[in-house]
């Protein structure tokens, strides 16, 4: 099932659940906007090649739409629709005054020089920068894109609208960006982690943990699970896996991969297929790569009793009705990684204001916002009976269908 198919089954269950009127549930799954642009560049060779670009803009009920824009070959309307739809009921679960959004573009940036992705995100932007704003969109990295790109999207955008820091988050800090914002997903996903494991009588010091991908979330996870006494016995990026049964030294892997770029032949650890990584001995898997890896074909050999959704949509909905019945606790992806969009609206507020937070505040507002969002969530599981999936899907839908209500929405 794709991304797209998955999300709006969770939505119509929580829909059900909550007792929406039907014609309030169908103009709640309808984007805002859907928007198509093609992206022609010179490469550095001289040739034109095109690209094309996306922006989905699902609900503003509550606030300007945000959502991530992210650079990859598979990028598609069905994935970007989906994602977008998520962050909807994202923002809505961290009860952060947005709506949703999500953006990209369909190619693969590893494929760029530097110079060619400066070009194709201001051609980009030029295409978009009427639909986007400070209150109307705001865009932050995603999958392939970084604080460079919102640097470019930024100085494109002020060019037609004058200097808009606010237009996009997960900045540079030297352009308006927030203290604490690169780790925040990671971080989040731990503040996630120690509320699920507290609410079962457990710490991540009890725990062995494995993550697969090691990038911008999975690092930074990684880092704050072994510095609070987890043990972390399996990480994988694109390209490959290493176990250690003993636990891996995360501070002199991290320190590989930033002087080698990736993990292969570190010596700390065994090398593993990273399809085994799932399926691995450990209490707590965090998945935090790529959506559907999580599927009715692995799910029934997974071991973890603790499965914390750092990506989007890493499980399918065949997987989650299997593991459900192992009993696996599943800290679903529209809170899990809810981190960066929180810390995302943090920096937007102090662009607005222009006043600049302390990483220290940043960090102990984001813990606040991860612990009423999970206590939440339990109570909406505790009124309906249903899993942690369907108790934050039904905060988040409930919360926009509030909204939508009380602005006037007539059946």
């Amino acid at each position: 099932m794709n991304a797209l198919a998955a999300t709006n089954r969770n939505f119509r269950h929580a829909a059900r659940i909550l007792g929406l009127d039907p014609k309030l549930e169908k103009s709640l799954l309808i984007p805002f906007r859907e928007i198509k642009v093609e992206c022609t560049i010179p490469k550095d060779d001289g040739t034109l090649a095109s690209y094309v670009g996306f922006r989905v803009q699902h609900d503003n009920a509550r606030g300007p739409m945000k959502g991530g824009i992210r650079y990859h070959p598979e990028v598609d309307p069905d994935e970007v629709n989906a994602l977008a739809q998520l962050m909807t009921w994202k923002t809505a679960v961290a009860d952060i005054p947005y709506g949703g959004a999500k953006g990209g573009i369909g190619c693969d940036p590893r494929d760029l020089s530097v110079s060619e992705l400066e070009r194709l995100t201001r051609v980009f932007t030029q295409k978009i920068h009427d639909l986007i704003g400070i209150h109307r969109d705001v865009p932050a990295p995603d999958m392939g894109t970084n604080a460079q790109t919102m640097a470019w999207i930024l100085d494109e955008y002020s060019k037609f609208h004058g200097h808009s820091p606010a237009v996009v988050t997960g900045k540079p800090i030297d352009l308006g960006g927030s203290l604490g914002r690169e780790a925040a997903t990671g971080l989040g996903v731990v503040f996630a982690t120690e509320a699920l494991l507290t609410e079962n009588g457990k710490s991540i010091s009890d725990m062995k943990f494995a993550l697969q991908g090691f990038g911008n979330v999975g690092s930074w996870a990684a880092k704050f699970i072994h510095e609070r006494g987890g043990k972390v016995v399996a990480v994988s990026d694109i390209t490959g896996a290493l176990k250690n049964p003993n636990g891996i030294d995360i501070p002199a892997l991290l320190k590989y991969k930033d002087d080698n770029g990736t993990l292969k032949d570190f010596k700390g650890g065994d090398s593993m297929d990273p399809n085994d990584l799932l399926v691995c001995e450990c209490d707590v898997l965090i998945p935090c790569a790529l959506g559907g890896v999580l599927n009715k074909e692995n799910a029934a050999d997974v071991k973890a009793k603790f499965i914390i959704e750092g990506a989007n949509h890493p499980t399918d909905p065949e997987a989650d009705e299997i593991l459900s019945r192992k009993g696996v606790l599943i800290l679903p992806d529209i809170y899990a990684n809810s981190g960066g969009v929180t810390v995302s609206y943090f920096e937007w507020v102090q662009n607005i204001q222009g006043f600049m937070w302390d990483e220290e505040k940043v960090n102990f507002e984001l813990s606040r916002y991860m612990r009423r969002a999970f206590h939440e969530i339990k109570a909406m599981c505790k009124i309906h009976d249903c899993n942690l999936r369907m108790g934050a899907f039904t905060l988040g839908v409930n919360r926009v269908a509030r909204a939508t209500l009380l602005r006037g929405w007539e059946a």
